[in-house]
């Protein structure tokens, strides 16, 4: 029988609640250490489908999830949980291969880690993460009125993107970098600073990360005007 291992660690005072996905116990007990003690509540559990679960029902801030795990792997977890929620979650994989960080980022997974990972770049990356999801700080990048462009539309404050009236559902990260662009139409970003603006942390030099994101934009975004152009050898911009 496999021990689902699920625990709880309820000393951190902040309703951030993260949920853990690992099947070895001493490193949710690690990421939990250091994410309680800048304030998070952690759970922790050990097997897909139980994890599955967790997510759907109990709606955590976002979700550390290891990719290689008894059941259900992080890979159906994370694309069953993209069917029905948008949580930021945080890949966790043992292997250095890139196909396994890019199929990953390709499922929905907004961010990546490889073991073993330094537990305080983990605590970084989780309040790089909720941090962008703050209301005072969608209100205080957002503008007064929606953005409108040719015939795309984005309301900074209610997280909206539109073409033609259309509704266009992009997740955290998507919406983030499009309207980075498009308040800079025009200016060239390159991957590297896109990174920075975007994710707000050095990511260690993966720029494949933006043009993964690009490319579930380019095809959410289909028939949009202005273009999301690629300019060779430098980075991208809307125009």
């Amino acid at each position: 029988m496999v021990d689902t291992g699920r625990r709880s660690y309820n000393h951190g005072m902040s309703n951030d609640y993260i949920l853990l996905v690992d099947d070895e116990q001493h490193i949710i007990d690690l990421a939990a250490m250091y994410l309680e003690q800048d304030g998070f509540r952690c759970e922790g559990v050990r097997d897909g489908a139980v994890a599955l679960q967790r997510i759907l029902t109990d709606s955590p801030a976002l979700v550390v999830l290891d990719l290689m795990l008894p059941g259900l792997d992080g890979w159906e977890v994370c694309r069953r949980v993209r069917a029905q929620s948008d949580v930021p979650i945080i890949m966790l994989t043992a292997r250095g291969d890139d196909v396994d960080r890019i199929v990953g980022l390709e499922l929905g997974a907004d961010d990546y880690l490889t073991k073993p990972f330094n537990p305080r770049e983990l605590v970084a990356r989780v309040k790089a993460i909720l941090r962008r999801l703050a209301p005072e700080r969608r209100a205080s990048a957002s503008t007064d009125s929606a953005l409108a462009i040719g015939n795309l539309r984005i309301d900074p404050e209610r997280r909206i993107v539109t073409i033609d009236g259309r509704p266009v559902a992009l997740r955290m990260k998507e919406f983030d970098l499009l309207l980075v662009l498009a308040q800079n139409r025009g200016i060239v970003f390159s991957r590297e600073k896109l990174l920075d603006v975007v994710w707000g942390f050095d990511f260690a030099g993966e720029t494949r990360t933006v043009d993964v994101h690009v490319a579930h934009l380019r095809h959410k975004l289909a028939g949009m005007q202005p273009a999301l152009e690629t300019v060779w050898g430098v980075g991208y911009k809307l125009e």
